[in-house]
C-alpha cells in the first residue's frame, strides 16, 4: 500500500524567504509553522522538504552550508516538537533545464519511489506558483500560502490556506 505525504517548500513556506540563504543565521521561522508541522506528525502524516538551492550552482554558497542551513532548521523543528521525514533539494542552476528543479517533478518522484509514497494522494504547500504547477503535474493536491509572489496573481486563486 502506497502512503501518502505532504510535500512543503522551504522558503517563503516553512521559513523566510531570504535571497539566496546563505548563512544559518539567516534561517528564521515564519509564525504558527511549527505548530503546523507538529499537527501532520500528530495524525502520521509525512513530511517532506522540497527545495529549489540554485544559490548552490551559482557559487554563492557550498552544499556543505546548504547542509548547515537544513541542519538548523531541523534543530529548530525537532525542538518545538515536530518531524520532517526528508529534505530534498535541487542544487541546479535553471538554465540546466534539469528534471528536479521545481516546476519540474523529479524531486516528488524520488521522494515517492524513496517512501513508497502515492502522488494523487499527497499534498504540496507552497508559496510560489511553480510550486503549484509542480503539484499539478505531479497530480498532488495543491495549497497555496500567501506570499509578495501570490499577491500578485491575476487569475481565479487556487486554495489559499
Amino acid at each position: 500500500m502506497l502512503n501518502k505525504a505532504v510535500f512543503v517548500d522551504r522558503d517563503g513556506t516553512i521559513v523566510k524567504d531570504v535571497v539566496y540563504c546563505s548563512n544559518p543565521d539567516d534561517l528564521d521561522f515564519l509564525p504558527t509553522v511549527l505548530d503546523g508541522i507538529k499537527l501532520l506528525n500528530s495524525v502520521g502524516i509525512r513530511l517532506i522538504v522540497v527545495t529549489n538551492q540554485s544559490g548552490v550552482a551559482r557559487g554563492i554558497f557550498t552544499e556543505e552550508t546548504l547542509g548547515k542551513i537544513h541542519k538548523k532548521m531541523l534543530a529548530g523543528i525537532i525542538s518545538q516538537g515536530g518531524q520532517v521525514d526528508a529534505i530534498y533539494y535541487c542544487p541546479h542552476h535553471p538554465d540546466e533545464k534539469c528534471h528536479c528543479r521545481k516546476p519540474n517533478i523529479g524531486m516528488l518522484e524520488q521522494a515517492a519511489q524513496d517512501w513508497g509514497l502515492d502522488l494523487k494522494s499527497s499534498y504540496f504547500i507552497g508559496d510560489k506558483f511553480l510550486d503549484m504547477e509542480a503539484a499539478n503535474k505531479a497530480g498532488c493536491k495543491a495549497i497555496l500560502v500567501p506570499s509578495e509572489s501570490s499577491r500578485n496573481w491575476r487569475y481565479p486563486r487556487p486554495h489559499w490556506i
